[in-house]
């Protein structure tokens, strides 16, 4: 019997799909083009673009980056573009980008700054990523006092000897921690090094100091400014904030009536508080709290205010992620045998953390970008003060945009990088493939 005609006898090649469901065409149909709504908004925010480009692309494009005041931009531009053309005045940041970055910090210190950028990065690194040997560890450990004595210069022993104390505390913490406890221990550990850094700090350093000189020209905060500043404020806060934040957020789920109701209060103080109140007080009432004669540095003050600050908000949102986890996690630590500290460092703060690395990389890029308010108490940063500074000059009286322009920039540089590690640090630590 033969087989009919209409029968094909052989397989057909597989053949691409249609052009409108595949590539470029089939992303723009999908989102951009979907229904009636999506193409009006589509529509409506190409127009807007189109609308924004034309404004200010002329305004770019024309930008001058050679001259020494704006009377002579503005002349180079009615001479290249015509009368009544508007452009940029780069050559302003090209005269002052240094105060932008460094404030008044002195030129020929310069090196200390940048070493000092240098040698953060290498100390973030083991803390950052996974893949950078262990070892760098011991960098991170030492770069507060290098960083401290590149920055503030003078002799290079105080910042020794006051790391000296949190080595006290560590090493009262591991002797007393097998015989009294966690609590007890750390507790014993932290007057320890309180009493070094009151009595035997000044002491030691200077009989140093006095065997082996060594030291920088020192640098008094007052010429800090623009960048340099911000990121001091920032990274300092930001290091210290996070386990100043866990430890207030332990204390407020502790089931020890005094540790708990003393974590409330603190929290909810603290969060109630404007960050700008909080600033004036490191500014103005601080002051009047400590002995006559004594000195306490701005810098110094605005920091510790800073990190409390942001430690209050940090502890919510550690204590949100801990209470999202289910109860089984504890009952499976307590099945396990584990204390109370040993549960949380192994189960418990591990999930929490991780569940709330977008809230707390939120709240470090707010605390980033809240730096700009201590223009308020005469520290020069670089949206307010600086900027004001510079505009102030007759040279550039009248320039508006670009220095805005610019702390804008560099701010979004650092503070999307800071989102985009959140990101990578989120698919690293994933762990279910749904």
């Amino acid at each position: 019997m033969t087989e009919p005609s209409y029968l094909r006898d052989t397989v057909l090649p597989q053949l691409p799909p249609p052009l409108v469901d595949r590539g470029i065409i089939k992303w723009i149909r999908e989102n951009l083009f979907s229904g009636v709504l999506n193409t009006f908004l589509t529509l409506a925010g190409l127009a807007a673009v189109w609308w924004l480009l034309a404004a200010s692309l002329p305004w770019f494009l024309h930008g001058v980056w050679d001259a020494n005041s704006l009377g002579e931009c503005r002349s180079i531009i009615a001479a290249e573009f015509g009368e009544g053309a508007q452009g940029a005045c780069w050559a302003m940041l090209r005269e002052r980008w240094h105060q932008f970055i460094f404030g008044f910090y002195p030129p020929e210190a310069y090196w200390r700054v940048g070493l000092a950028f240098v040698l953060l990065f290498v100390a973030l690194a083991p803390v950052l990523f996974t893949e950078v040997p262990r070892l760098l560890l011991w960098g991170t450990v030492i770069y507060p006092a290098l960083g401290y004595w590149l920055l503030w210069g003078g002799s290079i022993w105080g910042p020794v000897v006051a790391m000296a104390g949190f080595g006290l505390l560590a090493l009262v913490f591991k002797l007393l921690r097998p015989l009294l406890g966690v609590p007890v221990a750390g507790g014993l550990g932290f007057v320890a090094a309180v009493l070094w850094w009151l009595f035997a700090q000044g002491p030691v350093a200077g009989l140093l100091a006095g065997v082996m000189p060594v030291g920088l020209v020192p640098v008094e905060s007052d010429r800090f400014g623009g960048f340099l500043l911000s990121i001091v404020i920032g990274v300092t806060s930001i290091a210290a904030s996070l386990p100043l934040g866990i430890l207030l957020a332990l204390g407020r789920r502790s089931d020890m009536f005094l540790v708990k109701t003393l974590s409330v209060a603190f929290i909810e103080f603290i969060r109630g508080v404007p960050l700008i109140t909080m600033l004036f007080t490191a500014s103005l009432l601080l002051q009047y709290f400590l002995p006559p004669g004594t000195s306490f540095d701005l810098i110094l003050r605005v920091d510790i205010l800073v990190t409390i600050f942001a430690a209050a908000y940090l502890a919510e949102v550690v204590r949100g992620g801990m209470a999202a986890l289910p109860r089984g996690q504890y009952e499976a630590a307590d099945a396990l045998g584990l204390d109370y500290w040993s549960a949380e460092r192994l189960i418990i703060l591990p999930q929490a953390l991780k569940i709330s690395i977008p809230s707390i990389v939120s709240t470090f890029i707010s605390l980033f970008k809240d730096t700009t308010l201590v223009s308020f108490v005469g520290l020069l940063d670089p949206l307010k003060g600086i900027s004001t500074i510079v505009r102030a000059d007759m040279a550039w009286k009248g320039v508006y945009w670009e220095p805005y322009l610019f702390v804008g920039a560099v701010f979004f540089v650092l503070c999307f990088s800071m989102s985009r590690y959140s990101m990578y640090l989120e698919r690293k630590l994933k762990t279910d493939h749904k």
